[in-house]
């Protein structure tokens, strides 16, 4: 749900103005980040643990002072605002529930501080439980409750007062990885019913790509990359994306010749030369160095007489047996391993190791990078 109108700016919801945070002289988690959030949509902040990420989202939520620059919520500023006042929901990774408190107090309290009237506080607390699919629950207490319950009462308890905004901090990250995978979807459901705006952070790529109208990918305090899923997946625009966001062949080499979007790029290590799309972005020249990014799954082993755009001769590392695809690791002399995902069913006959094979692939499968 990524907005493109022409009336977009009436449609930002949360804006990052020149915002920095320092944490004395040495220390700058967050460095000059601009960022416009649209309303409604489904945010999430990614990267790697010490990248300015949690920082971002705590200044926003209140629990951090910006060094430098401005934040604003419906064009007014909010970094003046104290964290109590700013109507905003908050979901953590410790839940943060209070345990001598039953699950229906728990949801209740958020109202009570703001003097709901009670015949209200119980209807809408019958309502959240009846969202997050736990109707019943009500009189236990949050021990009674298993990870994912405690987790589902979390989120309720951040949407009973009806924010605009709910921001989650790893909200996910305690739970084990089929509850995760169950709990991003229902995350995602309650999003798409109740139209408010979500931003989420984590460290889980595929949390992100699954969650996600849109992710900010952080590194060293700045953002890299802000794209849909999809983009941010086949169409990474630095190196460290590209290595950040799922498995990924990286091949160091040196730029040739370019024309029509495609550039041929000269693979260290010896003699062979491959073509590869160069993003727009792309600044560097030919004899520049550059990394070509390949997903394993675009890898094909071909057939005899079959040809690709781009082919290397390799040798078979190993094989494993993954379930829905096999993951092969080929050794292609001079450059190093190849990793290889087949689907299951593609034809290909069994393969060893020690075999000989021809990887190919296309061209717009694999970019040509700055390194």
């Amino acid at each position: 749900m990524t907005m493109r109108s022409a009336d977009a700016a009436s449609a930002v919801h949360v804006c990052f103005r020149n915002v920095s945070k320092r944490y004395g002289p040495a220390v700058l988690a967050v460095r000059d980040l601009t960022l416009d959030v649209f309303r409604g949509e489904f945010l999430t902040l990614l990267g790697p643990s010490g990248s300015g990420k949690t920082t971002a989202l705590m200044m926003l939520a209140g629990f951090e002072e910006p060094s430098e620059g401005e934040i604003l919520i419906d064009g007014q500023r909010i970094d003046i605002v104290p964290a109590n006042r700013r109507g905003i929901g908050m979901v953590f990774q410790n839940y943060a529930l209070f345990p001598h408190m039953t699950v229906a107090e728990n949801l209740a309290f958020p109202l009570e501080v703001r003097k709901v009237p009670r015949p209200e506080i119980v209807q809408r607390v019958n309502a959240v439980l009846d969202m997050v699919r736990l109707t019943g629950v009500g009189s236990r207490r949050p021990d009674q409750l298993s990870g994912g319950q405690q987790q589902r009462i979390a989120v309720a308890r951040a949407l009973i007062f009806r924010p605009s905004l709910v921001l989650m901090d790893e909200p996910l990250g305690a739970l084990d990885k089929q509850l995760r995978e169950q709990m991003q979807y229902e995350i995602k459901d309650i999003h798409a019913r109740l139209g408010v705006t979500f931003i989420y952070v984590t460290h889980d790529q595929t949390e992100a790509l699954t969650m996600s109208d849109r992710i900010a990918v952080f590194n060293a305090g700045s953002i890299q990359q802000l794209s849909d899923p999809a983009a941010l997946y086949e169409r990474p625009q630095t190196d460290f994306v590209a290595n950040f966001i799922g498995e990924n062949n990286r091949l160091s080499g040196t730029l040739g010749p370019s024309e029509a979007g495609e550039v041929s790029v000269l693979l260290d290590g010896g003699t062979l030369r491959i073509r590869a799309t160069r993003p727009e972005a792309m600044t560097a020249g030919a004899g520049a160095p550059a990394t070509v990014s390949l997903r394993p799954e675009r890898v094909a082993v071909l057939s005899d007489g079959a040809t690709m755009p781009n082919e290397l001769s390799a040798a078979v590392r190993s094989v494993i047996y993954v379930g829905d695809h096999l993951r092969l690791i080929a050794d292609v002399p001079g450059i190093g391993p190849i990793i290889v995902k087949l689907p299951n069913g593609s034809g290909v006959p069994p393969l060893s190791p020690g075999a000989d094979v021809r990887l190919g692939w296309r061209t717009e499968d694999c970019l040509a990078l700055d390194r």
